[in-house]
């Protein structure tokens, strides 16, 4: 019986320590730990980096164990870019670059940015030549300082510059991965691997959480909130100067609209979404607001005091608080210049078409009524048929008073002397309703 237990003692022993290190090499692979997956899609903006800054700091603060962004984007703005790439470069958690389709230009530097970087079979990343907002190549200082921040990081986490310089530097020849003279380098998975710019190829997101040693991790998946995901397309570079034009448009077509109406609606809504957009994404603060709402007030007081000076103030405070909302103050520019460009053929159009006279605020500020006789309106009548006629002060005329002028009772005014009543006056001129008389002497009489 005692070697029956004994047995049984050891058959527990050797059953908890197998237990033990099955559960340590579960551990290792990743149980008890946490991933979040932060998708970096669509257009490179500021929206994107709000969104960046916000999701990050949620895996730091419920203490993430690794970070993955699963990037698939064509692009985008250069500014947003440096924004997410010095995002990266401070993340203390271990973090991976999951290319899934696509990652060019700003794509390509964010991903360069991550501790390590895989990519799916059909994914690629490069292409990243920086252009300006109309197509065309940048000048030469922009782009001088894009090829520095792509080489700058490929550098910081050893990989070998020249391919970061190839694929925004079109001088570059490197005819064996496709990218001759002239052409900017885009790499596919195998390349990437080749060169020591991706560290594996993946089907899925599974696969590269065993390459991770991360399968049994608890999967934390995050997405732009719907007020996020506005604001990106509110703060996107085509939309900006679409709102703006709105704005101003609908403001003046409601200058010839009687009350306030749809025009008029239209243009603030679009106001109010420029600086929504721009708020959430994080570019306008609270003085932006300020001083719109100073430079609206000031350009209602203008309508009211006329004295020009408020309502030039008015209009720089307006257009300060949209510069102080731009991350970009020549893409602001731009689409401020596009908008005033759009306000003023829609102004001349209207002018000629409709007018200032009868509708809009243009009535309440510019007099267009006139008392012509044509519209019903008659003066006092000058009664010319009176001249010359004779009669008699009925009072004193001092210089004013009553005469009697063929039975008909008259107010008569002298040329300035005194009259005295019951004399014989005489009508020399009619003014209006005003009748001048002067005196008859006897020499007058007599004649």
């Amino acid at each position: 019986m005692k070697k029956l237990r004994l047995a049984i003692y050891f058959m527990l022993l050797v059953m908890a320590l197998g237990l033990s290190l099955h559960q340590m090499a579960v551990y290792a692979e990743g149980e008890g730990k946490q991933v979040y997956v932060i998708p970096v899609e669509n257009t490179v903006e500021r929206g994107m980096t709000a969104f960046l800054e916000r999701t990050t700091s949620e895996a730091i603060e419920a203490g993430a164990d690794h970070i993955i962004f699963e990037i698939d984007t064509p692009g985008g703005r250069v500014d947003a870019a440096g924004a997410i790439g010095e995002l990266f470069q401070d993340l203390e958690v271990p973090n991976t670059a999951f290319v899934t389709s696509q990652a060019y230009s700003a794509g390509s530097y964010i991903a360069l940015n991550a501790d390590q970087i895989y990519m799916k079979q059909q994914a690629t990343m490069g292409a990243s030549g920086v252009i300006n907002a109309d197509g065309t190549a940048a000048d030469k200082k922009a782009q001088s300082a894009w090829i520095s921040s792509m080489v700058a990081a490929a550098e910081a986490n050893n990989r070998d510059p020249i391919y970061a310089r190839a694929m925004a530097d079109s001088s570059v020849d490197l005819p064996e991965y496709g990218a001759p003279e002239g052409e900017f380098l885009t790499l596919g998975p195998t390349a990437a691997v080749e060169v020591g710019y991706a560290e594996g190829i993946v089907r899925h997101r599974v696969e590269l959480l065993s390459e991770l040693g991360l399968s049994d991790a608890t999967i934390v998946e995050t997405s732009p909130t719907p007020a996020e995901n506005f604001a990106r397309f509110l703060t996107d570079p085509v939309v900006i100067p679409i709102l703006l034009s709105i704005a101003s448009i609908g403001l003046v077509v409601e200058l010839y609209s009687p009350g306030f109406g749809i025009p008029g609606i239209m243009g603030v809504l679009a106001l109010v979404l420029f600086f929504y957009g721009h708020i959430i994404a994080g570019l306008a603060g609270y003085e932006a607001i300020i001083l719109l709402i100073i430079g609206i007030g000031l350009i209602v007081t203008e309508f009211f005091v006329a004295s020009g000076i408020l309502g030039i103030i008015g209009i720089v405070a307006v257009f300060a608080s949209l510069m102080l909302s731009s991350a970009d103050m020549g893409q602001m520019a731009l689409s401020l210049g596009i908008a005033i460009i759009a306000t003023i053929v829609v102004a001349v159009i209207l002018f000629k078409t409709i007018g200032t006279g009868e509708r809009g605020l243009f009535k309440r500020i510019i007099l267009n009524d006139s008392t012509s006789s044509e519209r019903g309106y008659v003066s006092s009548a000058t009664r010319l048929e009176l001249i010359g006629l004779e009669g008699e002060a009925l009072t004193p005329l001092r210089p004013s008073g009553t005469a009697l002028f063929d039975e008909e009772r008259l107010d008569v005014v002298t040329e300035g002397s005194y009259i005295n009543a019951n004399q014989r006056v005489k009508i020399v001129r009619t003014e209006g309703s005003r009748i001048v008389v002067r005196v008859i002497k006897n020499e007058e009489e007599n004649v």
